[in-house]
């Protein structure tokens, strides 16, 4: 009874007239820049993350979590019209969508995907209601050390999910932690990698990193790869699956919906391993698996599906634990922050409408979607033609107007620039910035439960050895990094992100 009444709070707080507005506007917003390749939903969400100050905090909320899975949809549109992933966890999707549209069966391959988001969306959403407040009530009972241990394990899993080299990763998320150490000590008041700035007193702004990182990085790489796009539009006739086509993606959705329920949660990009561990899974159930390539509807239904479904369950560490699985959840932790709210265990009873209001709009979103997508398939095709060249000095003015409307600092702009610059040479060095992120985000609440656990335990380092929760963790956080670097391990997990 618990649940309805909360799930009623919720669906209240969601379908405010305001509230349904932001939420219209986010998966709008999240669809266009999914549709959009090379720009993505975390570019998008560190652009606008100025915007949402003036905003009610679950309005703000609201609105970025339906850019971030309205991306996952969009996404899929590219991948399936011109071979080009709008977002990297639709990157498995271009594999069979692409082949499926060269076929003529575009108009089936789009449909199948906003089925299977829209059917796994809605029963990760279902996962999180049931699953968060539990978890929640666990979390109430951790300590300094306990988080502590969590936070090492979250980037650790950080570093495990990373594409590329383990290695590259690990460097990653120290460099991300030595930046959120920048500005002010909290015990102590002294200065620290100030460098002698008064600008830096406050650290570095998490806008400013955000931005410059994701979005002047990528449209730096855009304009590198930019080209002529062939997109597959003389061949969409048909929406609506056959009854065959129907019956024959009801198991890879559900799959796919497990799959990506469960790998969403982790740290580090989940969603992303979710669609290509589903491929891989549909691959070896198929009894047809040499299809797989060539068009294989099986293998648009189950990725599309776990994307969507991770991309969901995402959401329970964030609001259960404060813990960013993802760099969008970062951003989400960084606007929950700006909006004077403390992301942790105490959200759920401190503020039960930003709680269930979010968790309700998520079922509105999804609706929303699956609603707006497919009719619009005309005007996103339409967009697809747009040159970057044409799009990029908007954005770019976009992000130096909403940097500089945070602080009204002009430090602050030099700063989009450096981290800009900084993202695009880690990009041509093959290091993931997701990591870095991480790092910079968990850093500083990494450094605070450290210290406290130590004042707590009058200096004694074994306090997080003797407390049961935070040995288990830091233990299966050791088991992780070793596990990585064993050969087969790591063999293993290359494979699985080159699936093709």
């Amino acid at each position: 009874m618990d649940l309805l009444s909360n799930l009623a709070l919720g669906f209240g707080v969601a379908s405010s007239l305001a509230n349904l507005a932001f939420c219209l506007i986010g998966v709008l917003l999240g669809t266009l820049i999914g549709v959009l390749p090379g720009i993505g939903a975390t570019a998008t969400i560190a652009m606008l993350l100025p915007i949402t100050f003036q905003l009610e905090p679950v309005s703000s909320l609201i609105m970025l979590a339906g850019i971030y899975y309205g991306a996952q949809y969009g996404g899929s549109t590219t991948a399936i019209l011109i071979n080009m992933p709008g977002e990297s966890s639709s990157a498995v999707t271009a594999i069979d969508g692409y082949q499926m549209a060269k076929r003529g069966r575009a108009g089936t391959a789009l449909a199948v995907a906003a089925i299977g988001s829209f059917f796994a969306g809605s029963v990760a959403t279902f996962l999180v209601a049931i699953f968060a407040p539990p978890l929640t009530a666990i979390a109430l009972k951790f300590g300094a050390a306990e988080y502590f241990s969590l936070m090492v394990m979250g980037l650790v899993m950080s570093v495990a999910l990373a594409h590329g080299s383990v290695l590259k990763a690990l460097a990653m998320v120290v460099l991300g932690l030595l930046l959120g150490m920048v500005g002010t000590d909290v015990y102590t008041g002294a200065p620290r990698f100030t460098m002698g700035m008064t600008q830096f007193a406050d650290g570095l702004n998490f806008v400013a990193v955000a931005v410059g990182v994701f979005g002047i990085a990528e449209i730096l790489r855009n304009l590198e790869d930019e080209h002529d796009r062939e997109v597959m539009t003389r061949n969409i006739t048909r929406l609506f699956p056959s009854r065959e086509e129907f019956r024959q993606m009801i198991g890879p959705v559900l799959r796919g919906t497990g799959v990506g329920s469960v790998l969403g949660i982790l740290p580090g990009g989940g969603a992303i391993l979710a669609a290509f561990a589903s491929y891989t899974v549909e691959k070896k159930l198929s009894k047809h698996p040499e299809e797989f390539g060539k068009g294989a509807l099986a293998g648009v239904a189950g990725p599309e599906s776990a994307n969507n479904a991770g991309a969901q369950t995402s959401f329970i560490p964030l609001l259960t634990l404060g813990i960013p699985a993802n760099p969008v959840m970062a951003l989400m932790i960084g606007a929950m922050i700006i909006q004077g709210i403390v992301p942790g265990p105490n959200v759920v009873s401190e503020q039960p409408e930003l709680f269930w209001g979010i968790i309700a709009s998520m079922w509105i979103g999804n609706l929303m979607l699956v609603v707006l997508n497919l009719p619009l398939i005309g005007l996103w095709v339409k967009l697809l033609t747009v040159p970057y060249y044409v799009l990029f000095p908007i954005i770019m003015a976009m992000c130096s107007i909403g940097v500089y409307s945070v602080n009204s600092n002009t430090y602050d702009l030099f700063a989009v620039a450096f981290f800009g610059l900084l993202g695009y040479v880690l990009s041509k060095l093959r290091c993931e910035p997701a990591p870095l992120l991480l790092g910079f985000v968990l850093g500083p609440l990494l450094e605070e439960n450290l210290r406290r656990a130590m004042i707590l335990s009058r200096g004694d380092p074994t306090t997080f050895l003797t407390r049961p929760i935070s040995a288990g963790l830091l233990l299966l956080s050791v088991a992780i990094l070793v596990l990585v670097f064993l050969p087969q391990i790591r063999k293993r997990r290359d494979e699985v992100f080159t699936e093709s």
